[in-house]
């Protein structure tokens, strides 16, 4: 067993201005040193081969949601990404419980805070632990060079250190993706940027998660709105995408993945401690109360509006904000002249 090492003040004040000389992050040991390939890194068997094979279990950073591997998470900006991030970075590495309600088993986690300073970080995980001991074996760095030019040795190097490790967070992809092979196409530079952490993740049996972008534009598919072309994704093994409406405490998570079952999750951002919960019941209970919400405010101002302006207004998918109006029509909470137009009852402020 690896004894962990306790870095000093200077050290870790090394870490942010040069990553390669941190004690945590750097390069690994020589390719001369590197053990034989385990059997489930080979590449090919024959069928009565791998039905003989006995494989261990998946290692789950969050039980049913972020499984080893790389799980892409994906939001627009200022939805909270980070804070759901590092609250999960928080509770991995204590053995706590993710969203505030999925117990998790403990272990090291990496955390690259690629756009935070020291002092953002110490403030938002003082938020998020609301007076408890930060954990020991969460490893912050706030800069590491980019995949293929020292990065990835670096975080195997920390991975070879931590051989219990439970979870790499990067926050975000956008600072530590590499730069594209000579004459590759958009879709093969996205492949490959994911697919070099892939590499990292499946050799060692880690989950990854990177915290990505999506698109301005709203889709009706979410793995549509993944920032880039589909190689992003599509070389991911999982991808979550973290949605909450403007002013809106409640969110959804939708996850899919090769070894996570597709699902919608509810949840509730509270900005005074930074801290995302999941909520009881299915994700559509909470989001039609915030489809309906997001209607009603953009009718207050704009009465006589058709669903497309509507949704365009609100972000919210065209299709969705048709239904949702029908329902609400036919509930009284809305009226129609027959053009398609809606507005509020008389009455209604």
């Amino acid at each position: 067993m690896t004894t962990r090492h306790h870095h000093t003040d200077q050290e870790a004040a090394m870490a942010a201005t040069n990553p390669t000389d941190a004690p945590f992050l750097r390069p690994v040991r020589d390719d001369a040193d590197t053990a034989a390939v385990p059997a489930r890194l080979r590449t090919h068997w024959t069928a009565d081969e791998l039905m003989a094979m006995e494989f261990t279990p998946p290692v789950w950073a969050v039980p049913g949601i972020i499984c080893e591997g790389v799980n892409l998470l994906c939001g627009p900006p200022k939805v909270g990404k980070s804070w759901a991030s590092l609250g999960l970075g928080l509770a991995v590495a204590a053995g706590g419980q993710a969203f505030d309600a999925i117990r998790v088993d403990g272990g090291p986690v990496l955390y690259l805070a690629l756009e935070d300073t020291p002092r953002r970080l110490q403030s938002r995980m003082g938020k998020i632990l609301g007076g408890q001991p930060a954990p020991s074996a969460l490893t912050l760095a706030t800069a590491c060079p980019q995949i293929g030019q020292g990065g990835d040795e670096a975080i195997a190097g920390w991975l070879d250190r931590n051989p219990d490790a439970r979870m790499v967070v990067i926050d975000v992809f956008a600072k530590i993706r590499g730069a594209a092979p000579m004459g590759a196409s958009a879709y093969e530079a996205d492949y490959a940027a994911v697919g070099a952490i892939k590499r990292l993740a499946d050799a060692y049996a880690v989950p990854f998660v990177l915290v990505h972008h999506v698109r301005k534009a709203g889709s009706e598919d979410f793995l549509a709105e993944v920032s880039g072309t589909n190689g992003i994704a599509g070389a991911a093994d999982a991808t979550l995408v973290l949605k909450r409406a403007r002013g809106q405490a409640d969110g959804v998570l939708y996850v899919t993945g090769r070894d996570v079952d597709e699902n919608e999750y509810a949840l509730s951002f509270n900005p005074a401690s930074g801290v995302w919960t999941l909520l009881d019941g299915p994700a559509e209970e909470h989001q039609t109360t915030d489809t309906r919400a997001a209607i009603l405010r953009y009718l207050r101002a704009n009465p006589g509006s058709g669903p497309r302006a509507i949704a365009q207004a609100t972000g919210l998918g065209e299709p969705n904000v048709k239904a949702t109006c029908r329902r609400m029509l036919a509930d009284g909470q809305l009226t129609a002249d027959g053009k398609g137009r809606y507005g509020l009852p008389d009455g209604t402020s």
